[in-house]
C-alpha cells in the first residue's frame, strides 16, 4: 500500500511525505503511521482511564457538562449575534450557502471574537489538548457551523486531516478538532457521524486539487472526499456512530476520523463551534499539493 520516493516524485509528489495523496488514478488505503494518543495516562489527566482508552480506539470522545450553563448562554447569545451581523456583510472569512445568503461557516472566530477567544483558551480544553497531543498547541483552525431548521445542509464524509496535509501542509496526525454544541444533536437534525477506528487508516484520495480549492470547497467539497469503495470498507469494519447530546456536550474527534453529517430537513436548528488543535511540534509547512498556502483564517502558520 505504501508509495515510494521515486513513485511520488514522478507523480509530482513531495519526497518524505507519510501520506501522499491527489496524486494518483485510483484510491489508496495507507496505514496510520503516528501514534493516536501522544502521552501516557497518570492520575493528574484531564481525563479518566476509561475515556483515554476509548479515545485512542475509536479516534473520538463525547463529553457531558464540561462547562456551566452560564458559560453556555453566553455562547449561544453571541453565536445569534454573528448569524445576524454576517448575514448582510460579505467577508472573506465568512462561508454562505451556495443557494442562499444562509450563513454556513464563520472562520478564525478565536481571533475576530473575544467570547470564543476565551473559549478556545479555556483551562479544561487547553488540558485535554495538551494531553491528547503531548506538547502545547495552539489553533490550527476556529469556526461556527451553522445549520438551521429545514435548510442547513450537509458536510459529505472526509478526513479533515486529509486536507489539512494536501493543501495546508500539515506534517503529521497530530491534532483534533472540539465541536461544542451550543444546540442539542438529535438523530432527526443532521448531528456529527463518525466512522469508530477510521483514525487508523488514511484513504488517498483521487483527483489533482485545482488552485484556490478553498473557495468552492468551503461550500461543497470535490476534491479530498473518499471514493465511496474505500468508505464502505472502512464502516464495514466497525460501522457509524452519531453524536447525538443536548447542548452543551463536547465531541473530541483525531484529526484523520472520517467524519461527515447529513442535511437537516427538521424545524431543530444545529449549530456548533469547533476548535481545532494542533501540537506546536507539528507545525504547517509548505503544502504538499505544491500550491499556495491557503488564507490564514482557514489554516493558522504562526
Amino acid at each position: 500500500m505504501n508509495s515510494t520516493t521515486k513513485e511520488q516524485q514522478t507523480a509530482g509528489g513531495v519526497a518524505g511525505d507519510k501520506y501522499p495523496s491527489r496524486l494518483y488514478a485510483d484510491a489508496r488505503i495507507v496505514d496510520r503511521k503516528d501514534p493516536v494518543l501522544y502521552s501516557e495516562w497518570s492520575e493528574q489527566s484531564p481525563i479518566s482511564k476509561e475515556q483515554s482508552d476509548f479515545y485512542e480506539k475509536n479516534g473520538y470522545l463525547i463529553l457531558d457538562q464540561l462547562f456551566s450553563e452560564e458559560e453556555l448562554q453566553a455562547w449561544r447569545r453571541e453565536l445569534r449575534s454573528l448569524n445576524e451581523h454576517y448575514r448582510s456583510l460579505e467577508a472573506p472569512h465568512v462561508i454562505q450557502e451556495p443557494e442562499s445568503r444562509e450563513v454556513r461557516s464563520i472562520f478564525a472566530v478565536h481571533d475576530h471574537n473575544e467570547t470564543f477567544k476565551q473559549l478556545a483558551n479555556h483551562p479544561k480544553l487547553v488540558a485535554i489538548s495538551e494531553f491528547l497531543l503531548g506538547s502545547k498547541t495552539y489553533i490550527h483552525q476556529s469556526r461556527i457551523n451553522y445549520k438551521p431548521g429545514f435548510t442547513g445542509k450537509e458536510f459529505y464524509w472526509h478526513s479533515d486531516f486529509e486536507t489539512w496535509h494536501v493543501e495546508d501542509g500539515m506534517p503529521s496526525m497530530r491534532a483534533f478538532s472540539c465541536s461544542i454544541a451550543l444546540e442539542d444533536n438529535f438523530v432527526h437534525n443532521g448531528p456529527l457521524m463518525v466512522i469508530p477506528g477510521s483514525q487508523n487508516q488514511f484513504i488517498s484520495c483521487i483527483g489533482q486539487t485545482p488552485d484556490d480549492h478553498f473557495k468552492q470547497s468551503l461550500r461543497r467539497q470535490e476534491y479530498g472526499v473518499p471514493d465511496p469503495d474505500s468508505l464502505t470498507a472502512l464502516s464495514r469494519q466497525s460501522g457509524i456512530e452519531t453524536m447525538v447530546g443536548k447542548a452543551g456536550s463536547v465531541v473530541l474527534f483525531d484529526c484523520n476520523t472520517m467524519h461527515g453529517s447529513n442535511s437537516n430537513i427538521t424545524p431543530d436548528p444545529r449549530s456548533n463551534v469547533f476548535l481545532v488543535y494542533n501540537s506546536v511540534e507539528n507545525k504547517l509547512q509548505a503544502p504538499y499539493s505544491g500550491q499556495r498556502p491557503r488564507p490564514t483564517y482557514i489554516a493558522a502558520r504562526d
